[in-house]
C-alpha cells in the first residue's frame, strides 16, 4: 500500500489504509482476541494465505495491528489490535450497525 502525497482530508488517508474486502474483516476478527495466522485463515472464509499475509503486513506497517512471537517449537505468532486498530474498530462497529439497518430494509428474494 503506497501512501499518496496529496491528501485533501484525513478521511482519504484513513480510507486508503483500510480499504478493500479483507482489512475491515481482519480488524473485526482481531477485536475479539489475538489470533494466529491459521486462526485468522480459518475464521475468514475465502481469503488465501498469501492475501492474508499481505493484508496483515499492511495493517502492521501502519500500526493498526501488532505481531507477537513466542519462542519455542513450533514458533507461535499472534496478531492483535494496537491502539489505532482499536479506534478503527469503533468506527467499523458503527459501519456494521448502519449495514445491519440497510440489510433489514432490502427485501429478501424468494
Amino acid at each position: 500500500m503506497k501512501i499518496r502525497e496529496d491528501y485533501t482530508c484525513p478521511l482519504e488517508i484513513t480510507h486508503d489504509l483500510i480499504r478493500g474486502k479483507w482489512k475491515p474483516i481482519i480488524l473485526w476478527q482481531l477485536s475479539k482476541k489475538a489470533c494466529s495466522l491459521s486462526e485468522l485463515k480459518h475464521e475468514i472464509q475465502g481469503i488465501s494465505e498469501k492475501m492474508l499475509l499481505e493484508q496483515l503486513a499492511q495493517l502492521q506497517n501502519y500500526q493498526f495491528i501488532g505481531k507477537q512471537s513466542a519462542d519455542g517449537y513450533p514458533l507461535k505468532v499472534s496478531y492483535f489490535l494496537k491502539e489505532r486498530g482499536q479506534k478503527m474498530f469503533a468506527a467499523l462497529t458503527i459501519m456494521q450497525e448502519v449495514g445491519t439497518e440497510l440489510l433489514e430494509e432490502i427485501p429478501t428474494k424468494k
